[in-house]
């Protein structure tokens, strides 16, 4: 890798799995150093056996944890695991103060943190069988949580000073959804929480622009994830989505995991409020 995150310290939330893991190691890969935050250090279990569909994002599988991947790969013995929240404002604050108390400073926030309840769900619901409950767990996760790093890491990136010969103070990089930017069927909760996200990004990038803080959002199509497992185990439903991707079906998460690194990078200079499909134009039809 060419190194262009070099020195610089990130926190990257919804670490320990799918598109958040592969964000982390493509830091690390381009020598950034990595916090990684999660509610839990091992990855998320793909399909739940009673239903045969995606399992509840509280199962999780006993598998190698982001940071000692980063360690073995990499030799990063620096990054570290800081359990959190990100619903909860004082989880968050607490886990950007560790960030930058270990570091001196934070240069890069992904709010990557992101469910799908819907995706769980044994059959489809439209909005009128669509649960209080699911609304409000889907946005306090999906908005409310990027609302929330947002927050704490550009108060923290305001009191420092710039690193030497870099003339920016900041990149954000939010996660949101090509369902951000065009509707899906049957996804009221993570269609609106993306939305939220993707106006949020750029009402940011306003803000703070003069401070030379970027925000940007990705937003990704359809991945090879566990939020997809139901997608991926319907054949016919499968057929149709990957028809939908003029590059011939769903990407993987490493796909996007370099268009954060982008985002991330010097190369970014002149761009910011900007919603990034990286969805094998998808959006495109």
């Amino acid at each position: 890798m060419s190194g262009r995150l070099r020195d610089r310290i990130a926190l990257v939330t919804g670490a320990s799995s799918g598109l958040g893991r592969a964000i982390c190691l493509a830091f690390a890969a381009e020598g950034a150093t990595v916090c990684c935050l999660d509610l839990y250090e091992s990855p998320r279990n793909r399909v739940n056996e009673q239903t045969g569909k995606a399992d509840d994002f509280n199962n999780r599988i006993g598998g190698e944890p982001t940071t000692e991947e980063i360690k073995r790969r990499y030799g990063q013995d620096s990054t570290f695991f800081v359990k959190a929240d990100v619903t909860q404002a004082q989880s968050i604050k607490d886990a950007v103060a560790k960030c930058a108390q270990m570091y001196g400073r934070l240069d890069i926030m992904a709010n990557n943190a992101g469910i799908s309840v819907e995706s769980t769900h044994a059959r489809p619901l439209g909005v009128h069988e669509t649960s209080e409950e699911d609304w409000d767990k889907t946005m306090a996760i999906n908005a409310k949580g990027v609302f929330l790093g947002c927050k704490y890491a550009i108060a923290q990136m305001l009191k420092q000073d710039m690193l030497p010969g870099v003339k920016d103070r900041g990149w954000i990089i939010n996660t949101a959804s090509v369902q951000g930017l065009v509707a899906y069927t049957n996804t009221p909760a993570y269609c609106a929480s993306k939305g939220a996200v993707v106006q949020l990004t750029k009402q940011i990038a306003v803000d703070y622009g003069p401070h030379r803080i970027h925000c940007n959002a990705l937003c990704p199509g359809f991945l090879r994830t566990t939020m997809t497992q139901n997608i991926q185990n319907d054949p016919e439903q499968l057929a149709e989505i990957n028809k939908a991707h003029p590059f011939g079906g769903m990407g993987d998460v490493e796909d996007v995991a370099k268009a954060a690194v982008f985002l991330a990078s010097d190369d970014v200079g002149w761009i910011s409020g900007v919603a990034l499909p990286v969805d094998g134009a998808y959006t495109a039809l």
